[in-house]
């Protein structure tokens, strides 16, 4: 046995023991290491138990199709698309982008790829033409893999050394992706692959600042997601849907790595445009044991009926940003379930998480995952139970965090010896339970007061009539800015003075006064990156540009103008 798979049986065995998974478990040491060759083929595909099971299930709604494909099939799969890519010149340290959906082809390309040494680029089809020019030429890309409705994407692209396949019909000036039928299912391995070889560059989602390009090694994935596996608590022959589009780190962490480190079967359900009432109708309809989904969906399957749905599922995670512990409440009523929140970013897997079987706390998004060490530091960079979020290197650096980032002239930034800084705020309580603050960026000060946009948000969404909301700092003259939300209201609802002063009232009943929101604009959808993550820091920067310029914003209602209704929605006016 591995060391890999002695680390990964230690967690499955502490599934529920939160104290003795921390004690026990050691992060593997693999210093030559290849996860598709030495565990996906040589034990998942291999196995008698497992090789002829569901690796993976895609069930288009769109096609009305529903494909299987086991372990042993992907194996062989993978070894022909392997070989192709090899008669195409592509090479160990070769990057190549990944710019597909949720089809086949995506998991055997990965697969390939690593068994290769081949360097990906994952992208979502969500990019722009201008956005794709960026990643080719940062990430020197050697080979785009697409499908039929991204080419006019690439038209734009000056002349330059890239090649194109093409998943889906034949288009001229691209190869065929279903040349690789042609090729041996045999593959000789090409060199040895190194745990700290590159194998995954990744975009951020941008929030703040332009994306920045995170390396992931042969080990920090792949190794590292084992504690994406602990958090989620898969176990072998689970089904395990995850909510995410690929491109992202957490589709790497959940929709492959996590639940094949379990020997796990990925499901997938593709919609042309997303049903909550669908996608309750699959997890009953496939059995579907393990879900992870982002809060937006979460509130999107809390607007339908929820009693009477037979459901096998087990396990129910959210990520991506903080859960409301009103739509936990509501979902534990429903389905005697409670969603269990975790935490890690593109740079890390999951760091923190509330593990199965432990104590949740509301709001709280959990202790520390096995492996990962983690401190808070306050401005002046002394320990503090409030502060930003550091994973401590000391000692040992945990395998799921990055090599580091790629600057623009190729070089590695490392992350220093001694702490590696998230950027995140957070709360630790007496009980070791992390909270999330917000981003650095997202706290601000209203009258000396530090406040959280998280915290009333929160508070916000609570009210029946709201379903997403964004709260930033206005400036203000007198407590140099004020508490603003950006609100989408539930469907059919119509902006309106009434609205806007049941949404106050509420918020005066459970805010204490330096917290309060002044001042709400509905919007029918908030502004977010192509990841679903709002873009507070659009939202801040227009309420300065509009101080500076003295006017007041179209539909913005204003608690002070409550009783006389003055300066109404419609007509901007100067402050």
């Amino acid at each position: 046995m591995t060391s890999f798979q002695e680390a990964r049986a230690t967690l499955l065995a502490r599934r529920t023991d939160y104290d003795a998974a921390v004690a026990e478990f050691r992060w593997p040491d693999e210093s030559a290491f290849n996860w598709a060759l030495d565990w996906f083929d040589a034990v998942l595909a291999s196995d008698e138990a497992s090789r002829t099971r569901d690796a993976l299930i895609i069930v288009d709604t769109a096609a009305g199709t529903e494909q299987h494909y086991s372990f042993e099939a992907l194996r062989r799969r993978s070894n022909r698309v392997a070989n192709y890519l090899l008669s195409l010149g592509i090479m160990r340290g070769d990057r190549i982008l990944l710019l597909l959906g949720n089809v086949a082809p995506l998991w055997e390309i990965m697969l390939a790829a690593i068994k290769l040494g081949v360097v990906i680029v994952p992208a979502t089809p969500l990019l722009t033409s201008d956005e794709l020019l960026d990643r080719v030429d940062r990430a020197q890309v050697k080979l785009a893999i697409t499908s039929d409705d991204q080419i006019a994407k690439f038209k734009p692209f000056p002349l330059r050394d890239i090649q194109k396949v093409l998943v889906g019909p034949a288009h001229s000036g691209w190869q065929d992706y279903a040349a690789a039928d042609g090729f041996s299912e045999d593959l000789k391995p090409v060199g040895e692959t190194h745990a700290t070889d590159p194998l995954l560059l990744y975009f951020t989602s941008g929030t703040t600042a332009k994306p920045k390009l995170v390396v992931h090694n042969q080990s920090s994935f792949p190794i590292g997601s084992l504690s994406t596996m602990y958090w989620l608590g898969i176990q072998p022959g689970d089904v395990h849907l995850n909510i995410s589009s690929p491109g992202w780190a957490k589709h790497a962490w959940s929709s492959f790595f996590a639940p094949w480190n379990a020997g796990a079967t990925i499901f997938v359900l593709n919609q042309p445009r997303f049903s909550a009432r669908v996608l309750l109708d699959a997890l009953a309809k496939h059995a579907v044991t393990t879900l992870c989904a982002p809060p937006t969906v979460w509130r999107l399957i809390v607007q339908e009926d929820l009693r009477g749905i037979q459901l096998a599922l087990r396990e129910i995670c959210s990520a991506g940003e903080p859960l409301n512990p009103e739509l936990i409440e509501h979902i534990r009523n429903a389905w005697g379930l409670t969603i269990r929140d975790g935490y890690g970013q593109t740079e890390t897997t999951a760091q923190v998480g509330n593990s199965p079987g432990q104590l949740l706390k509301p709001g709280a998004m959990g202790r520390p995952l096995p492996g990962y060490r983690l401190t808070l530091h306050d401005a002046d960079g002394l320990a503090a139970d409030e502060g930003e979020l550091h994973i401590n290197l000391a000692g040992g650096r945990p395998v799921g965090l990055m090599s580091g980032y790629l600057t623009n002239d190729g070089r590695l930034e490392g992350i220093g010896e001694r702490l590696y800084r998230t950027g995140d705020i957070a709360f630790r309580d007496a009980d070791g339970f992390f909270t999330f603050v917000g981003r650095g960026d997202d706290v601000f000060k209203s009258s000396d007061y530090r406040i959280s946009p998280f915290e009333l948000e929160s508070i916000l969404i609570e009210h029946p009539l709201v379903v997403e909301a964004a709260v930033v700092p206005a400036p203000d003259d007198l407590r140099l800015s004020i508490p603003k939300a950006y609100v989408t209201l539930r469907e059919g609802t119509e902006p309106s003075w009434q609205v806007a002063a049941a949404i106050f009232k509420h918020l005066n009943t459970r805010l204490a006064p330096f917290k309060r929101i002044r001042r709400i604009e509905f919007l029918p959808d908030l502004p977010k990156t192509i990841s679903g993550k709002i873009r507070r820091a659009q939202l801040r920067r227009q309420e300065f540009e509009d101080a500076l310029a003295k006017v007041r914003r179209l539909g913005e209602y204003r608690e002070e103008n409550l009783d006389t209704k003055a300066a109404a929605p419609g007509a901007v006016a100067k402050s």
